[in-house]
């Protein structure tokens, strides 16, 4: 019976494609994984998956009863609704420890680095194994989109050094290239419904008992979005009021000016204020040199809502 690996709902670059890599790590190290994923790729990941010859993981959203490694979270939020009748065997991920617990003892590599890929790296050199060029081209992909070409605060040398490596193996000589190259179809949203955008990388959090949904994203210039800002207000108070969240909020990064503006739909808009120091003018704020959700933006929420 296979073991599968997935990571968090509404899947990014390095969920997918971390998970696939510790698929083909556990298997080599005999332990047969499939990897799958939560819900449909965003365009970034399929472009990635496209250019270095992957096959797409399966979507698989329920595990009752299955043996399961989890990648990029351990939020029971961010997991299945059945998670706690499926037994885990190892959590690989770079965020704070979440709130799963387990009834055995786990595998577990959390490192305080910006990429979960650059954890698998360090595993492929850990176990002795090599690292193929086609998953390390995906895994040097993911570690360029967590980072946000290294420019997020979250990025350490040791994702510099993970992304070189991968490069090397990868025969990908311009790393900041292929970075751009990803972001442009990031930036590419014309034509796609609101609710497509606002979910493409979205997460939910409880935050000291307040249901909270955070979204990002990233595009190499904010004008690219002013067509359809207003689509995205609108839907994030209705994906609120269908959640019955106390608020949830869409980051839109602009890559290059280095800042994010925020929308909101929150009970108390308040709290943006209170976590950034900024007054929201009619449901948006700018925040200079907020690029990350989960360093900049997740921990002055929750201390906001404590």
């Amino acid at each position: 019976m296979s073991v599968y690996v997935f990571g968090h709902k509404n899947p990014d670059s390095d969920t997918v494609c971390s998970a696939i890599a510790l698929a083909d790590l556990k298997s080599k190290l005999g332990v047969a994984c499939t990897p799958t994923a939560q819900g449909e790729l965003a365009p970034e990941t399929k472009f990635i998956l496209e250019k270095f010859g992957v096959a797409a993981p399966a979507v698989k959203t329920e595990f009752a009863g299955e043996k399961v490694f989890l990648v990029d979270t351990s939020d029971l939020a961010q997991l299945p609704d059945d998670i706690k009748q499926a037994e885990v065997l190892g959590i690989v991920d770079h965020h704070k420890l979440g709130d799963l617990t387990t009834s055995s003892p786990l595998e577990c590599w959390i490192w305080p680095v910006g990429c979960t890929a650059t954890v698998l790296t360090a595993m492929y050199k850990f176990h002795g194994v090599e690292v193929p060029k086609n998953i390390a081209g995906i895994m040097l992909c993911a570690i360029l989109s967590d980072t946000v070409i290294f420019k997020s605060p979250t990025c350490t040398p040791a994702d510099k050094e993970a992304a070189a490596e991968l490069g090397k193996i990868a025969g990908i000589s311009d790393l900041a290239a292929l970075g751009m190259e990803m972001f442009k179809v990031k930036s590419a949203v014309e034509g796609t419904p609101a609710r497509e955008l606002v979910l493409r990388d979205y997460k939910d959090f409880n935050m000291n008992g307040t249901k909270v949904g955070i979204g990002q994203l990233e595009v190499v210039d904010l004008s690219i979005l002013d067509a359809v800002k207003g689509d995205l207000a609108a839907d994030i108070k209705a994906l609120k009021a269908e959640k019955g969240n106390h608020s949830v909020f869409l980051l839109l990064t602009d890559i290059m000016k280095e800042g994010s503006e925020i929308l909101i739909a929150s009970d108390d808009a308040a709290v943006v204020e209170k976590a950034f120091g900024v007054k929201p003018v009619d449901g948006k704020a700018w925040l200079p040199k907020v690029m990350s959700r989960k360093k900049d933006v997740v921990p002055k929420f929750e201390k906001a809502f404590a």
